[in-house]
């Protein structure tokens, strides 16, 4: 159940509810019948792990991609001589 943080806008004073997400937000400070205002509070939500969005969700990595493509036969010129690609 999560707990919420409130702040009594009359005299400041802060206190901690535990509520279901489904219940209604509290209205009256309990210390002086102030109106109250919910906090935002820092949560407990941790990302641990080396590199949990690389290895989750980077895109797979292509060998083709890392080795220099053939020469298209067609474009095989002087400049080919004794590449291995020209089948010589």
């Amino acid at each position: 159940m999560p707990t919420y943080e409130y702040q009594c806008d009359k005299c400041d004073h802060q206190f901690e509810v535990f509520q279901r997400i489904t219940d209604d937000p509290v209205e009256v400070c309990s210390e002086c019948g102030g109106h109250v205002k919910r906090l935002i509070a820092a949560t407990n939500f941790i990302l641990k792990g080396a590199g949990w969005h690389k290895t989750d969700y980077a895109t797979p990595s292509n060998d083709a991609d890392k080795k220099p493509q053939a020469c298209a036969p067609e474009n095989m010129g002087p400049a080919c001589d004794g590449c291995p690609a020209k089948g010589e």
